[in-house]
């Protein structure tokens, strides 16, 4: 028994020398009123002590049934792959199957897509599918860090500290360095039109979304950078940073979904392929590329302004 007290006494729960002080100090008129409140106490704690053995009981069942669930989930996982491996060609051996998937993309690749960059052609057009998922991917893991890292007056720890630590103009702050300054306005120029250059060019040569978008996403960056975060935020708010992504994963999905409804179907899709060599050619593949191209943007500007300062740009 004391040495549940003690334990108690550990935890911060009572004071079990508590009981036996106040006792010894009142009138003997009182000191029942006080031994009932003691033995109170002490089935209060004996009633606690059931249920945490309780609820440690049900955790260890559910840890032992996760635990098994685990075990035999990651064993089937590791029985489906083993048996892809083994169907899989031997080594040195041509899959016939994949040779003619290859020699379709370089025999018919121009002429079904109108790209002459085969790779953006499979990206955008044979694959499609596949890339549209990668799109969302990264506007959801640029969702997912904002939820996290966004600092506003919602969800501030201590309003006046962290409010000031957001607003404060000189938190890792490289717009007063003056070489910083000069080199950017000499080289922002060229990274953007080489940037609108490669996400443009992409289906005639190497570029496209992901390329082009890397590359407006650096800019940005290194503008926000050299010049400071809120005077690119004034111009690139959150807002218009959400609008454009969501608008650009809108279009990438009614297009390729009209593209996939009439392919399934035997329809055509009356979109032009253009000529092949010419900006506009590769029918949506260049539409796609902007698209593409605009949400890896707007997920590598937030991303580091969520990493830098726990927020992008403006609220409007």
């Amino acid at each position: 028994m004391i040495k549940d007290y003690f334990d108690h006494w550990l935890d911060g729960e009572c004071d079990p020398t508590r009981d036996i002080y106040e006792i010894a100090r009142v009138p003997d008129a009182s000191r029942s009123e006080l031994k009932d409140m003691a033995r109170k106490s002490r089935e209060e704690i004996a009633s606690r002590d059931t249920t945490r053995s309780a609820i440690s009981a049900q955790k260890k069942g559910f840890y032992a049934i996760y635990t098994i669930v685990a075990i035999v989930s990651c064993i089937a996982l590791i029985g489906v792959l083993l048996y892809s491996v083994s169907l899989l060609p031997q080594y040195g051996r041509v899959n016939p199957r994949a040779a003619a998937v290859v020699e379709r993309y370089i025999e018919d690749g121009v002429a079904e897509t109108g790209a002459i960059n085969i790779v953006s052609g499979i990206i955008l057009d044979y694959r499609a599918f596949d890339t549209l998922g990668e799109s969302h991917v990264l506007f959801t893991a640029l969702l997912c860090v904002m939820v996290l890292l966004r600092m506003d007056s919602k969800n501030m720890r201590n309003k006046k500290e962290d409010y000031a630590l957001m607003m404060h103009e000189n938190f890792f702050d490289l717009s007063h360095d003056g070489i910083i300054r000069t080199v950017a306005k000499v080289l922002l120029p060229s990274l953007l039109v080489f940037g609108a250059y490669v996400l443009l060019n992409g289906q005639n040569s190497p570029g496209g979304g992901f390329s082009g978008g890397s590359i407006l996403g650096a800019t940005l960056i290194i503008a926000a950078s050299s010049f400071g975060l809120s005077r690119i935020g004034n111009v690139f708010t959150r807002r218009a940073s959400e609008c454009a992504t969501f608008i650009s994963l809108s279009f990438y999905s009614f297009a390729k979904g009209y593209v996939f409804f009439t392919g399934a179907n035997g329809l055509e899709n009356h979109i032009p392929k253009g000529t092949p060599g010419a900006i506009l050619s590769g029918g949506l593949i260049l539409p796609l590329d902007i698209a593409v191209g605009i949400v890896v943007t707007c997920t590598m500007f937030g991303f580091y302004s969520l990493f830098r300062k726990g927020m992008i740009g403006n609220d409007n």
